[in-house]
């Protein structure tokens, strides 16, 4: 009866050890790995998006569908890589002995996060520079191809469209150097802001008349058209990049949980408590009682 009574009071009476709650060598080895499963990731899924995307009409996959798919892909490229990192942190840990567990579980979940958390901020670091020269590098391999200089401005094609001539001859006999820097500077500038300023936009209607030969109602509808054009395509960059921006927070989120679940598995795992449908203290403080 006394052996009974004193045995839960030795269980009571364990004292939590001195380890450290947070196994740093696991947290970064995860981290480690995820960085790395990340970067082949991305290769992959640019080769693939290069391969279903095409520069002809009516051949590859739409804008909508591509931005869809990609994403996607970034859900499926944060769940992976996150879950990989996350697993080896929880599996890799120190094993807590004399410990309950439920604090063992929310020790595994917390290595999962923050093998989530050093692979992001080191992926922000160490990745961005070669995924961005790999992109660059792809981009400028494929757009030499289709042209045979690369545009000074953003703003050349639209002042092209502005200073067409009917007459092309009588175009060439023109020197517009000047001219046409002075229309890139301005377009560049005014844009910024929003618009074409009205001032701005007399002036260049004058200036397209007087290049191109046109009359001064069809210069003005020229500049309309193109100043239109010029908006429309701002705001498809943004939405574009809105929505790229929505995608990468989501995905952001689910790695964030996919690690914090599977370093949850790869702990009990690692401590042959995995699958339990209850929590067993026991388990803890029977190990501890037998040290």
């Amino acid at each position: 009866m006394e052996q009974t009574i004193r045995q839960p009071a030795q269980v009571a009476d364990i004292v939590e050890p001195s380890e450290p709650g947070v196994s740093w060598a696991a947290v970064i080895a995860g981290a480690t790995a995820s960085c790395a499963l990340t970067l082949v990731l991305l290769s992959f899924g640019m080769g693939m998006g290069f391969s279903v995307v095409s520069p002809w009409g009516n051949a590859g996959l739409s804008a909508t569908t591509f931005k869809i798919g990609t994403g996607l892909y970034f859900i499926v490229m944060a769940m992976i890589s996150s879950a990989v990192g996350g697993y080896l942190a929880g599996r890799l840990r120190t094993k807590w002995v004399g410990i309950q567990t439920t604090e063992v579980h929310f020790r595994d979940t917390a290595h999962g996060f923050l093998a989530w958390a050093v692979a992001s901020v080191l992926g922000a670091v160490l990745l961005a520079s070669p995924a961005s020269s790999l992109i660059g590098g792809t981009l400028s391999g494929a757009t030499q191809a289709a042209a045979s200089s690369a545009q000074s401005s953003p703003m050349d094609g639209y002042v092209d469209a502005l200073l067409r001539s009917d007459n092309p001859s009588a175009q060439g006999q023109q020197n517009s150097t000047d001219t046409r820097a002075e229309m890139v500077r301005l377009f560049t500038t005014s844009f910024r802001t929003g618009d074409l300023k009205p001032a701005d936009k007399t002036y260049v209607a004058k200036v397209v008349s007087a290049r191109t030969g046109l009359n001064e109602a069809d210069a003005e509808k020229r500049v309309t058209d193109v100043t239109a054009q010029v908006k429309a395509d701002l705001d498809s960059a943004r939405k574009a990049a809105m929505q790229i921006a929505m995608w990468l927070t989501l995905s952001l989120f689910i790695g964030a949980f996919s690690a914090s679940l599977a370093a949850t598995e790869g702990g009990g795992l690692r401590d042959g408590t995995w699958g339990r449908k209850a929590y067993d203290k026991k388990v803890y403080g029977n190990a501890a009682l037998s040290r």
